[in-house]
């Protein structure tokens, strides 16, 4: 990253917004990530995003092997603005990935032999999975869950909507993992490179801006 061309971004952001930036990094965290599975109703993954930046998750994984990149249109209340988005084309590739990057793959299912929500160990990383809304999660992600975690249920109803269950998940495991030592705050890189993309996107004009100061540089 260009340290000159951040520094240079920085001059066109109030101090409040470069105070807000840096208060909000503090709390972010990649200990956890979210990851969805074909999920058909557009506004489920909207809702899932605004999730993600509510609780501190700074990434959310999307997995659109059946339906096509369709989120686009659809990601609403500027949550896109502040959640690194990863597009995933099938669900090998997405669970290689975080496998490489040190998460367990739980699959969040109110079948099999499920961990309760609050049994759930949280002193790992580890990536939530939400499945389409009305098949669940597919055979081949069930197939290589490390874990497999439900939400306590008492009425006769067995399933939740996906971003409600991703909202209690995220706000359960978040809570305990920062009540407790565990090191699960972001790097000074990747607070470093995250504060670029959001200077980035909320400047008007960052484009032309950012070629002016190369022009200016190399003159």
């Amino acid at each position: 990253m260009d340290i000159e061309l951040f520094n240079y971004l920085q001059t066109y952001l109030t101090d409040r917004r470069k105070q807000l930036f840096k208060s909000v990094l503090a709390k972010r965290t990649r200990h956890f990530t979210v990851v969805t599975e074909d999920v058909y109703q557009l506004h489920n993954t909207s809702a899932v995003m605004r999730t993600c930046d509510v609780f501190g998750i700074q990434d959310l994984y999307v997995v659109e092997e059946k339906l096509g990149k369709r989120i686009d249109k659809e990601i609403a209340m500027g949550a896109q603005k502040w959640v690194t988005l990863k597009r995933k084309n099938n669900i090998q590739e997405c669970m290689a990935d975080l496998k490489q990057k040190g998460y367990q793959l739980i699959a969040t299912t109110p079948h099999n032999d499920s961990t309760y929500l609050h049994d759930f160990d949280i002193t790992k990383k580890a990536a939530f999975f939400f499945g389409k809304e009305s098949e669940g999660l597919s055979d081949t992600m069930m197939e290589a869950a490390d874990g497999f975690l439900k939400i306590p249920m008492h009425g006769f109803t067995e399933s939740l909507n996906i971003s409600v269950s991703a909202a209690i998940v995220l706000q359960d495991v978040v809570t305990r993992l920062k009540q407790t030592t565990i090191n699960w705050e972001l790097s000074e890189e990747e607070k470093l490179e995250i504060e670029m993309d959001w200077t980035l996107k909320t400047i008007k004009s960052a484009k032309e801006i950012t070629e002016r100061f190369y022009a200016d540089k190399n003159s």
